[in-house]
């Protein structure tokens, strides 16, 4: 019997001119990144899908140039998010869902609904754009992520909707934005944001090694104890989950460190 989901442990892209020389072989062609890329972790979250619509050839090609097993998170376009009436989204969900996504195959992870900080909590409209998420997309399953950033969401409400509807919401280790470690979904999806170039890992050894217990209780079915919740009084049902945590926006130089030194911690 499986005791533990699979943990996943990535950065945002695979480019970046400062890991030219840190993370990739000063020789390496740029061709060749996707590739190196893949091979030194086990997932990526692309930025890109969120400012434009990509080809179902290029969702091909990265799926050729990674090794099994690989998962590609790709964040939602804008064009479904930011707009002031979510419920009103439908064309350009169909637009992106329908863009070639399911060309990475097994390859395809969650998808991240990310929404601007100045978005506020309306539970009607909010749900409303749930219910126009789809399980599946030319028979391949879809997993939504959804990272708010504003405080109104802290609230059991958001919380229960996204239970209701089987969606992750996205916990965000930020500065600025709020906390939420509620496990609403089959699986958990985090973004770390607070690491610091001048740490070799991004996050420091003690802080990673709290953040591989973390994880870990994640994918065994629990909830860790020392996070923020939106709804404190649920109890989740403990069976194992996938996790996927990227180190993304701060520390970005060293986050490629920071997403082997994790891996290295939940082995």
């Amino acid at each position: 019997m499986t005791t533990s989901g699979n943990v996943r442990a990535g950065i945002g892209g695979w480019t970046f001119a400062p890991w030219e020389g840190t993370f990739y072989p000063d020789d390496l062609p740029k061709k060749r990144q996707l590739e190196y890329a893949s091979r030194h972790l086990p997932t990526i979250e692309v930025n890109g899908t969120y400012y434009g619509s990509q080809k179902p050839a290029v969702f091909a090609k990265w799926a050729s140039e990674a090794p099994e097993g690989f998962v590609f998170s790709l964040k939602g376009n804008r064009f479904v998010t930011n707009r002031k009436v979510l419920a009103e989204a439908e064309e350009s969900l169909k637009r992106f869902l329908g863009s070639g996504i399911t060309e990475l195959g097994e390859k395809l992870g969650p998808i991240l609904w990310q929404f601007a900080p100045s978005k506020k909590f309306a539970p009607d409209d909010f749900e409303a754009f749930l219910k126009l998420l789809p399980e599946k997309q030319d028979g391949i399953r879809l997993r939504h992520v959804l990272e708010v950033r504003h405080a109104s969401f802290v609230v059991p409400e958001f919380a229960a909707l996204a239970r209701k509807y089987g969606v992750a919401i996205c916990y965000a280790h930020h500065f600025t934005y709020p906390e939420m470690a509620d496990v609403t979904s089959d699986f958990v999806y985090a973004r770390l944001q607070r690491g610091d170039d001048s740490i070799p890992t991004a996050y420091a050894p003690a802080h990673l090694d709290a953040w591989a217990d973390r994880v870990k209780t994640w994918a065994e079915g629990g909830m860790p104890g020392d996070l923020p919740l939106a709804d404190e009084s649920v109890t989740v049902e403990n069976q194992p989950r996938d996790v996927f945590v990227y180190f993304i926006h701060e520390g970005k130089i060293r986050a490629p460190q920071a997403a082997q030194a994790l891996m290295e911690r939940v082995k």
